[in-house]
């Protein structure tokens, strides 16, 4: 991996948990996803003028296929984490969410795709495994451990969304030189015309989440496309098991984040349970 992607990688990981860390403070329901949408695509549209040129690919079939698709799997994804998020600590649910994609990606290539089951990749599946079971310990007292089966349930849900967009995107930058902006653009812009219709009758809410949440609203919708987009520019010149790992580095920063900001409980042991994910998926992409 050169420096420059690198850099790349690593610059989107603090981006994407410094936007978790302030979605975690709203309550992150329809009418505020549709919000954030909408504010992305204001900010970015004049950014892509630039990027049209004389022939209109900007409008290519491709960039529609992949950008609708795209919206589709990112409003599961958005709707999932966020519910995670009003259910569960952040540590818990961020930790779950990014380790949980590779986890799946390699079970189902080893079940369905017939795959090797490498040593290296089933050091991976135990390091992930043993991070899951690590940072969802249970507890002696009920109450939390519903808490707990609630944050995975969540975390697992929207490992999965992870693993479906980040599939479907790579596809659409390396076999079909989709730019990273115009495809986060356009999935913006199909997820917040997707949305409208349900946030029509939510109008009072609408208010609620722009009187109290709209700095948040403004700097969500301008993080997380450009970490998004770090990631994608950085899949042009690296493959995506190499990239994929690297991004997750936020694992880390996440659940420090989640125990400093939130003063959630079990800190030390979420981190060490977050690291021990974080080594699995790295044994991954090396099996």
């Amino acid at each position: 991996m050169s420096f420059y992607v690198l850099a790349l990688v690593l610059t989107a990981a603090v981006l994407h948990a410094c936007w978790n860390l302030l979605s975690k403070k709203t309550l992150g329901k329809v009418p505020f996803i549709f919000l954030v949408y909408l504010a992305s695509a204001i900010f970015y549209s004049p950014i892509i003028v630039f990027q049209i040129n004389g022939n209109g690919s900007i409008f290519a079939p491709a960039l529609l296929y992949f950008s609708l698709s795209s919206a589709v799997l990112h409003l599961g994804y958005y709707i999932v984490l966020q519910k995670g998020y009003r259910s569960a600590d952040l540590s818990v649910v961020y930790p779950l969410a990014r380790g949980s994609g590779p986890l799946i990606s390699s079970i189902a290539a080893i079940l369905f795709l017939h795959e090797q089951l490498k040593w290296l990749t089933t050091f991976g599946l135990f390091l992930i495994v043993a991070g899951v079971l690590l940072i969802t310990g249970l507890s002696l007292r009920k109450q939390e451990n519903r808490k707990m089966t609630t944050g995975l349930v969540y975390g697992v849900l929207t490992g999965l969304f992870i693993a479906l967009y980040t599939i479907n995107d790579a596809i659409a930058i390396k076999s079909y030189s989709v730019s990273p902006l115009s495809l986060t653009l356009g999935t913006n812009l199909f997820g917040a015309i997707m949305l409208f219709p349900f946030i029509l009758s939510q109008k009072e809410e609408l208010k609620r989440e722009i009187k109290l949440n709209k700095w948040i609203i403004i700097a969500i919708a301008i993080l997380s496309p450009a970490a998004y987009m770090l990631v994608l520019e950085a899949l042009k010149y690296a493959p995506l098991t190499v990239v994929a790992p690297a991004r997750e580095t936020s694992i880390l920063l996440g659940v420090f984040m989640g125990s400093k900001v939130f003063n959630e409980g079990e800190g030390q042991r979420r981190l060490i349970a977050s690291a021990l994910i974080l080594g699995g998926i790295v044994a991954l992409s090396f099996g």
